[in-house]
Parts: structure tokens; C-alpha cells; sequence
């Protein structure tokens, strides 16, 4: 399920924790659309702006936590969180963790949340921080957990970015947030690549990148389904495996990335 990122029709009161460049970019957007926002950050800092455009600052995380029956976490890591909220009384609240963590970090911070009397969802954010408040970028944040959170608070989460609720499981949100950065990843590793073998070959760079971004685009749509039939032999495939290995040692680049992703296909 998908929400467009739309306004509150009332703006509903939260607490941030994390002013980091994501976290910043979220407190606008909310400022902007009128919710009363309590900010905290661990450098004080980063506050001033923030404060200058209407937001309370609190002075420690449990007084922001107090402010408000909705808190968001967006810190460094799942131990900032913990530390973060270790002197907070979390009874009654909701709490929303946008931090990126493993599903079994979200798994064990949902227990840890719903022991100390507070309801948990987890969040995945797919997007950077310039994607923020701009609806047409087509960044979302997965969220999974509580249904009654998502439900109760869904207008306003969706204020920033756009919403994608994945399932009870608290674990859902990050393996899909994990899932998908790490196919991003691959993807760049790759294209590092490709353009290391070209470097020192004469061929214009940027030219060459756009013939990577067309190539990767093109097979895209390949990605999350199955590959169309391909009579190529196995023989033939592993004779240009081969090949892209050879090519990488006389261009002097690594064959790691190679080797990996070739095990992976192979499921290996």
C-alpha cells in the first residue's frame, strides 16, 4: 500500500530526534506544513535553524520524548537509538524509528519499545534528503510493525515523503530498505567498475557514462522478474564470464566485484 505525500488536514503535534542532513530535511517539511514540532539532536548546533523557523528545542532527548504522544528517531545507528532513549519514559507514546537498521535490530528495538509501554513501527527511507518534501523525487519510506500506528499517524508521515506499509513484521521494513540499497549498491560497485576498465583507454567519460546509465536502464526492467528466454548456452556464458575476468586483469582493475557476482548468480 502507497500514500502520496500530502499536508495533515490537522496538524498533529511529534517529537524528531536526529537533525542530521535526513533528519533535518523531515523537520522542515513538517515545520513547513504547520505541525508543532520538538526537535532534539545530540549537537545542539544544528538546533538553531530549525528553532528560527518555529520548532520547541528540547534540551535533552527525555524532555523532547514528554513533548509529544508521536516521537521519530532519525540517529546515527540502532545504539544511538537505545542510547538515545535510555533515560525517556516511552509510556504511552509511539514510537516511529526511521533509522537504518538490520530486521532483527528493528525486531529487538519493537520488544524493547513495547516493554517499557510504548507502540513501535519501523521505517525504511528510501530517498535522500534533497527527495524530502518533493513529492514528483518519488521517494517513500517502508514502514512495518504497528498497523495502529501507521493508521493513527499515517497523514503525518506522509507530510515528508510518501508512505509503503509492508507488513506487521517489524523486521519487513528494514529487509526491504536493506534489500533494495543493496541492489543499489551492487549497481554502483558495477558501474565503478565499467568505468575503471575505460579510464586510461582515450574514450570520453562522459559519453561512456551515459552508455552505463542507458545499458543499466534497459536491463532494469529484468531486475524483478524472469529473465526472458536466452538460448545462450552455459558454456557459452561461462566463456564470457571469462572473458570479463581477463579484460579486468589487462585493464589492471580488480576482479573482486567479478568474482563475486558471478558466486552470487550461481548461488554460491
Amino acid at each position: 500500500m502507497s500514500d502520496n505525500t500530502v499536508a495533515s488536514a490537522s496538524p498533529a503535534p511529534l517529537t524528531l530526534l536526529g537533525l542530521g542532513s535526513m533528519g533535518a530535511a523531515l523537520a522542515r517539511t513538517w515545520l513547513a506544513a504547520g505541525h508543532r514540532l520538538t526537535i532534539w539532536n545530540r549537537s545542539p548546533g544544528r538546533t538553531a535553524e530549525l528553532a528560527a523557523a518555529g520548532a520547541r528545542v528540547a534540551a535533552t532527548a527525555a524532555e523532547a520524548v514528554a513533548a509529544s504522544p508521536l516521537v521519530v528517531t532519525c540517529l546515527l545507528d540502532d545504539a544511538s537509538v537505545r542510547a538515545a532513549l535510555a533515560e525517556a519514559d516511552l509510556t504511552g507514546k509511539d514510537l516511529v524509528d526511521l533509522t537504518t537498521s538490520t530486521p532483527a535490530e528493528s525486531r529487538t528495538r519493537a520488544a524493547w519499545a513495547n516493554e517499557r509501554g510504548a507502540r513501535f513501527l519501523d521505517g525504511g527511507i528510501m530517498a535522500v534528503p534533497p527527495m524530502i518534501g518533493v513529492p514528483e523525487a518519488g521517494g517513500y519510506v517502508f514502514y512495518s510493525g504497528s498497523r495502529e500506528v501507521f493508521d493513527a499517524h499515517r497523514a503525518t508521515l506522509a507530510v515528508p515523503v510518501a508512505t509503503r506499509y509492508v507488513g506487521t513484521d517489524p523486521g519487513f521494513a528494514a529487509l526491504h530498505d536493506v534489500a533494495l540499497l543493496s541492489a543499489m549498491t551492487a549497481m554502483f560497485a558495477g558501474a565503478r567498475h565499467a568505468a575503471a576498465l575505460v579510464a586510461d583507454a582515450g574514450i570520453d567519460q562522459k559519453e561512456f557514462g551515459t552508455l552505463v546509465a542507458d545499458w543499466l536502464t534497459a536491463m532494469a526492467a529484468y531486475a524483478g522478474g524472469p529473465v526472458p528466454d536466452d538460448p545462450t548456452s552455459a558454456a557459452v556464458a561461462e566463456a564470457g564470464d571469462a572473458a570479463l575476468l581477463r579484460t579486468a586483469e589487462e585493464q589492471g582493475v580488480g576482479t573482486a566485484l567479478l568474482s563475486a557476482s558471478a558466486g552470487a548468480m550461481n548461488g554460491v
